[in-house]
């Protein structure tokens, strides 16, 4: 699974078999289970067979405890059966044992099985031949018993010790991978890209081998750091809709530590081998602007144009948004919503300003080329450029364009106005009239 930062999603699903259960999943295919329920336990040594768990439980990260006497009841041994039966493990378990084999067209063969692959069987009959079957003709094969070891569900098997009462509360706690999740936005542009309707949602894939059914589900963003195994040891889903204004708000927010908690407000199943998706906030209409960049050294002549928003409450959001795709519809002239343009966005707190690349603007192209370049000492000289900017669409725009300078720079001489960004870049915004063409002119001193 890709992975990159953390969002935690813990699920408490309720049942009388399985009693309480909490689940704490993170975008780094792992999940921490947490379960509690109610076994019997004989006196003194016995063996304790837990079900159910996740298949891809990590073993080593496993506690177990009584929460009726934990000073009462004593785990001795531990032992995870994750080899679940299966047509290939059963007849690789019956190799050198006798089994039967039913061929479709009433046939049977008894004897010890030799070998098996996907396509034959090879067994000694009892009058010393041997057979090989065709996998194909097989109708199926009968076998005494259960191989040892082959179980039907992941298990947690303990040797305990048990010194208090026949029945415990036990709490049960480990590490699982198969689990994951990331966020999607969708965003819908007006007609005159001066506003857009975003909501969002959270997208949970859970692979590791158990279920969750009318859970309670908690999300919780923020880069959460993790320990890794020194070196030597150790998707994309269905596009989501667009809500309805009307919606409800799906999940209630604070602060938890230095991330964000997410309490979803009505119960979630999430089953194993499946991909959900839940709204994460209902649609938040925001103004937005639309800025067009020019970067002639890196782009060459596309001109790209970005959408920019503040995630601010007074601008119609304010939310922490958890890092995700972020995906921008509009309406045609025949009212149909089309595709244009996605981007990702990193956690982003409450007052920040999002930047959305959208893709490169048809209607403007720019040119960049350097016009003299004069040495002025061993450590230092100057460079002049020009840089033409074209506009054929039939409304004037601006076009911001970006320099990248190295050393230490100072611009000698320019037609137009800049700021200085940074230490490494110049950025001129620069007014182009409708179906016109503009040059900036430059020079710079350089020094080393």
């Amino acid at each position: 699974m890709k992975t990159n930062c953390i969002l935690l999603i813990s699920l408490l699903a309720w049942g009388s078999a399985m009693g309480q259960i909490s689940v704490t999943v993170y975008n780094q295919n792992m999940a921490l289970v947490k379960e509690v329920r109610e076994v019997e336990v004989e006196k003194g040594l016995s063996r304790l067979s837990y079900r159910d768990v996740a298949e891809q439980m990590d073993p080593t990260s496993v506690h177990f405890r009584s929460l009726t006497t934990p000073d009462r009841l004593f785990v001795l041994e531990q032992n995870f059966e994750y080899d679940l039966v299966g047509a290939v493990k059963i007849l690789n378990k019956y190799i050198d044992h006798q089994i039967q084999v039913v061929l479709e067209n009433g046939q049977v063969f008894n004897g010890v099985l030799l070998s098996s692959s996907g396509s034959h069987v090879v067994i000694r009959t009892s009058d010393g031949k041997i057979q090989v079957i065709s996998a194909s003709g097989i109708q199926h094969f009968d076998f005494p018993r259960l191989p040892e070891g082959l179980i039907t569900r992941p298990t947690l098997i303990w040797n305990v010790q048990n010194e208090g009462p026949r029945k415990h509360n036990t709490e049960l706690t480990y590490m699982t991978s198969g689990m994951t999740w990331h966020a999607e936005y969708v965003g819908l542009v007006n007609a005159e890209d001066s506003g857009m309707s975003i909501g969002g949602w959270v997208s949970i894939e859970n692979h590791c081998g158990a279920s969750f059914t009318d859970a309670k589900l908690k999300l919780v963003a923020g880069d959460v750091h993790r320990a890794r195994r020194p070196r030597g040891d150790g998707f994309e889903l269905e596009e989501a809709r667009i809500t309805a204004r009307a919606a409800p708000q799906p999940f209630e927010e604070k602060a938890f530590f230095e991330y964000h908690l997410y309490t979803l407000t009505r119960p979630a199943t999430l089953k194993n081998n499946q991909t959900k998706q839940i709204s994460l906030f209902p649609s938040a209409d925001v103004p937005i602007s639309k800025i067009f960049v020019y970067d002639g050294v890196r782009q060459g002549e596309k001109v790209q144009v970005f959408l920019e928003f503040v995630n601010s409450e007074s601008q119609g959001l304010g939310l922490p948004l958890p890092r995700g795709k972020v995906r921008i519809y509009k309406e045609d002239q025949d009212a149909q919503r089309e595709f244009i343009g996605e981007d990702w966005i990193d956690h982003t707190p409450r007052d920040e300003k999002v930047r959305l690349l959208m893709g490169n603007a048809f209607d403007l192209k720019g040119e960049r080329k350097q016009t003299e370049r004069k040495t002025i000492t061993q450590r230092s000289f100057e460079e002049s450029y020009e840089i033409q900017l074209r506009n054929h669409k039939d409304t004037n725009v601006t076009i911001q364009v970006v320099e990248n300078l190295s050393g230490d720079w100072e611009i000698r001489e320019s037609t137009y106005p800049y700021e200085k960004r940074d230490a490494r870049t110049a950025v001129f915004h620069l007014p182009v009239p409708a179906r016109k063409s503009i040059t900036l002119a430059y020079r710079v001193l350089i020094r080393y």
